[in-house]
Formats: structure tokens, C-alpha cells, sequence
């Protein structure tokens, strides 16, 4: 286990999160992810006066976005296999909303801004967020030309400052860009 020892407990929840990304034959890309919420033990649900047994999904729920090679999103799609309440698979839909939007910086803010509250599915949502990196790590491996030289209006390389280890005064910038590291 790669944390620390843990202290005595018992398990409540567990939430899995699956998510891959295609290359299709048509030149597009499909992003999906699958999410499920199960409970260890027998429990009550709003929805129903009976029980849910252990190990059961509260929440079997599913999205693709399927984009094209500038990250835009053509199509989006999502199933709700189970929810508390019939009413959710009604969120289905709501992500429409996304169609035309490009994966790029700021799609965390138009996501919550488009999706949020009683707009959608909470637990939708919060699987596209995600999904965005999901469907950069995917397709940016195919295209040669965005192995990281990509530059920014500037000529710095669009890497730099993008995550802690890009961060300029850290050893990966100072070897792969020398000429932008700076001495912490």
C-alpha cells in the first residue's frame, strides 16, 4: 500500500471511476467514463422504503463526449443505469448543453457554470471534469506535433507552469527547457 498504515476502520462507500479514450475510424475521438457508487452494507435509500443490500449500486452511471482533433466537443451522451430517483435519468440530456465548447483551459469553470445545481446531475458533472484530462493524456499522444514544444504566444513552451512539475524552478524545466528555469 503506498499510504501510510491506517488507523482501525470500516469501509462506508466506495466509488469506482472508469474512464478511456478511443481513436475512432472516422477521425474523431470518444471519451467515456463510468462511475459507480456501492455501499458494504444494507441501507436505506429517499427513494424507497426498501432496503438496498450491500454491494449494490446506488449510482451506475455513464458519459462520452466524443471530440475532434481540436478538442471540441461533437457529441455528448450519457446513460443513468441506476439513480435514487427515476426523475435523474432526466439529467441525461442536459449535457447538450456542452456541444460546441472546447476542452482547454477553463473548461472546469464552463462545466460548473453550465451544470451546476439543478441544472444537471451533480455526479454527472463532476465525471466531465475529469474526462477533459482523460481526453487530453489520450489524444495528445498520437499527435506528434503537441509532444511538448507547443508554444504560447510568448515562445514559452505551454508546459511550463501547467502542473507542480512543469513549475519553472523545478528540475524537469531545467532539463528539458533549460533557457526557462529559473533558480528557486
Amino acid at each position: 500500500m503506498p499510504l501510510s498504515k491506517a488507523s482501525s476502520r470500516r469501509e462506508v462507500h466506495h466509488r469506482v471511476i472508469d474512464m478511456r479514450a478511443y481513436a475512432r475510424d472516422d477521425g474523431l475521438y470518444d471519451v467515456e467514463a463510468h462511475l459507480v457508487d456501492l455501499k458494504p452494507f444494507t441501507h436505506k435509500r429517499f427513494s424507497t422504503d426498501e432496503p438496498t443490500p450491500a454491494g449494490q449500486p446506488m449510482h451506475d452511471l455513464w458519459v462520452r463526449i466524443t471530440l475532434d482533433g481540436e478538442y471540441v466537443v461533437r457529441q455528448i451522451e450519457a446513460a443513468a443505469d441506476v439513480t435514487p430517483f427515476a426523475i435523474c435519468k432526466e439529467a441525461e440530456s442536459t449535457l447538450s448543453v456542452l456541444v460546441g465548447e472546447r476542452i482547454a483551459r477553463g473548461w472546469s469553470s464552463v462545466v460548473k457554470e453550465r451544470l451546476r445545481g439543478a441544472a444537471s446531475c451533480n455526479h454527472l458533472m463532476e465525471l466531465l471534469i475529469p474526462l477533459a484530462t482523460t481526453a487530453m493524456q489520450g489524444i495528445v499522444s498520437l499527435n506528434s506535433e503537441h509532444n511538448g514544444n507547443k508554444l504560447n504566444a510568448k515562445g514559452v513552451p505551454v508546459k511550463i507552469d501547467s502542473c507542480y512539475a512543469y513549475g519553472r524552478q523545478r528540475e524537469v524545466v531545467q532539463r528539458l527547457w533549460p533557457q526557462h528555469y529559473q533558480s528557486p
